[in-house]
């Protein structure tokens, strides 16, 4: 199980374009070795073990981040679907060693924050995370490790670096954003937040082309790079402003709920059930195949309710309310809830009481 963690770990962290080549590779050697016997055989699998090697040596690899001292960026990101697009926009610029990137692993907007810079708080953090999220039950036996991996990485930012702590317009990159700046609070570099999605709406969209990105990861590496570049030196925090969104920060870790989104400009905690509804409306909406039964495949209502919603939650929250909804007797299931594409659902039925003959 641990190699199995530890190769998710290296998949994880590597942006799609990454993965890409490592995928047709692995197809390529997987076709020979259906062709051919012998000799070329066992040439394709060593070549398989060699890429392997090479893919958990860059993991390895990657755990050591030592800026050089030429060092003049340092770009903070929220989720590994941003650093991935992050990292590629770097390199395309050519500049991977005069800026450098961390990133913050977390999706503040669900999971209890309360205290979370305090040992209590992550441990209570990752509890709730294995009891209720799915994929989560290897991943946070990590949590205390990235933390402290996390407090390194910015102990050793260079004192001439500038930050760039990139956020946009929801939950889990404003929560982020401010954590970010309580763990930067005793850094005296300049810090700037820029604003990733906002600047690519306003350059790329047209009347007859509109993109509304909820999340920085879904903006494709090459608009990024334009970014990186007409935003250099722009969004530059005072003082005051860094210890306000420290202070805010702060607040956040007072909550003890487990669901928060981004309304009127302020990350605002709300039910655990906040979506229960909206779930349901969706489920009613879709008609599942008449072979099924009135059942409709989780992954189908999980995808629809992500496509529509305003808030960016990500799919493992919907995915435990819809759990939450079937114990409690709401829903029916048809398969094991292990992930979302192994079971249905449909609005629980009421039978109907047999008449009795007279």
């Amino acid at each position: 199980m641990k190699d199995i963690f530890a190769i998710k770990q290296a998949t994880d962290r590597l942006g799609a374009e990454e993965l890409k080549p490592y995928l047709q590779f692995i197809l390529a050697e997987i076709k020979l070795m259906k062709d051919q016997e012998g000799d070329t055989l066992e040439a394709a699998a060593s070549k398989l073990i060699e890429l392997y090697d090479e893919l958990m040596g860059l993991q390895e690899k990657r755990a050591v981040w030592r800026p050089v001292p030429t060092c003049t960026h340092v770009h903070i990101v929220i989720g590994d679907s941003f650093a991935g697009s992050m990292k590629q926009a770097l390199k395309g610029l050519g500049c991977t060693e005069t800026h450098k990137l961390i990133s913050l692993r977390e999706n503040y907007a669900i999971g209890p924050i309360y205290d979370l810079d305090l040992p209590e708080g992550r441990m209570a953090r990752g509890d709730w995370f294995r009891n209720n999220i799915t994929e989560a039950f290897e991943a946070y036996t990590e949590i205390e490790n990235e933390y402290h991996e996390l407090l390194d990485k910015i102990e050793q930012i260079p004192e001439q670096a500038e930050i760039i702590v990139w956020t946009s317009g929801n939950t889990c990159e404003q929560a982020g954003m401010r954590h970010a700046l309580y763990l930067l609070r005793n850094k005296r570099n300049a810090i700037s937040i820029n604003d990733a999605c906002a600047f690519c709406e306003e350059l790329y969209n047209r009347p007859n082309a509109y993109i509304e990105y909820r999340y920085s990861g879904e903006i494709p590496s090459d608009k990024l790079q334009k970014a990186i570049i007409q935003l250099e030196g722009k969004g530059k925090l005072c003082t005051a402003d860094i210890a306000r969104l420290v202070r805010e920060w702060k607040k956040l870790t007072e909550q003890t709920g487990t669901l928060r989104i981004w309304q009127d400009n302020d990350v605002l905690e709300v039910s655990a059930e906040y979506f229960d509804q909206y779930l349901l409306e969706k489920l009613d909406g879709l008609r599942p195949p008449l072979k099924d039964n009135g059942f409709l495949k989780s992954a189908r209502l999980i995808g629809e309710a992500i496509g529509y919603c305003e808030q960016y939650i990500g799919d493992s929250y919907f995915e435990y309310r819809l759990r939450e909804l079937i114990y409690d007797g709401v829903l029916e299931i048809k398969g094991v809830p292990a992930a979302m594409r192994y079971y249905s659902v449909r609005r629980k039925q009421h039978e109907m009481n047999p008449v009795k003959k007279p």
